[in-house]
């Protein structure tokens, strides 16, 4: 059963930046989509952006320009750089592996963006 492991989260004030990161416990790159999502209190959680396992790279419209997806194969590491960060991004972000109708998910990470 392979694993996910976020890390990077934190308190930033508004404009500030932070990077994520997502580790998995074996190589699935090439067979799974990589994601990231997150789950503001009170809402549904929502895609912020994945890569397919040929890399195309696919971000929410409210991201874009601000939020860069990254990942790092010889590491099994996949990243968030988020930057110009506002307190609307203020969520748990959750790190997630899929392939076909399969999900799986990290344990989520705290981010909260406010002065």
């Amino acid at each position: 059963q392979v694993q996910l492991v976020e890390s990077g989260g934190g308190l930033v004030q508004p404009g500030g930046s932070l990077r994520l990161s997502c580790a998995a416990s074996g190589s699935i790159f090439s067979t799974y989509i990589m994601g990231w999502y997150r789950q503001a209190q009170g809402k549904q959680r929502e895609l912020v952006a994945d890569i397919t396992p040929k890399g195309r790279i696919n971000y929410v419209d409210s991201v874009k320009g601000r939020f860069t997806l990254s990942r790092d194969s010889a590491k099994n590491t996949v990243y968030l750089q988020m930057s110009s960060l506002k307190p609307e991004d203020t969520a748990v972000y959750y790190c997630s592996a899929r392939r076909l109708s399969y999900t799986i998910w990290g344990q989520g990470t705290q981010v909260t963006v406010s002065s």
